[in-house]
């Protein structure tokens, strides 16, 4: 999502956090971070293809506001949520706006959104 966010919006200033599920344990983990120093001064758009429990969300947002970046500062983007997810985030930040393209209904044990479109990570690079 990067790549066509960068063209539509040119001068746009980039950070990355990288946040994986542990599929032993279900939990998100950080394993990355690089923003802009200036952050906090900005709006801010967080971008996830897919968001299934809303775990990582959370914990990308969580990161958002340990940088001093004020809650209603961010927009969290994302192609596909399962209800789950935008519960999760809408309730533990409802000064987040979130938008995305489409809403499933449900998770499976796997953490895939059903019916969805499997693991969107798997699918962009090939890996499954």
């Amino acid at each position: 999502m990067e790549p066509a966010l960068s063209e539509v919006c040119k001068d746009i200033r980039l950070g990355k956090i990288l946040i994986q599920t542990n599929f032993d344990t279900g939990e998100p983990e950080l394993h990355y971070l690089r923003l802009p120093k200036d952050i906090k001064e900005h709006n801010v758009i967080l971008t996830d293809a897919t968001v299934a429990t809303g775990a990582a969300a959370m914990m990308a947002v969580r990161v958002l506001l340990d940088h001093d970046v004020p809650e209603q500062n961010i927009i969290f983007l994302s192609l596909v949520m399962a209800e789950q997810g935008v519960h999760t985030v809408a309730y533990a930040f409802p000064r987040v706006k979130i938008v995305t393209t489409a809403i499933d209904p449900d998770v499976n044990d796997q953490f895939h959104i059903l019916p969805g479109i499997g693991n969107f990570g798997d699918r962009y690079f090939g890996t499954q």
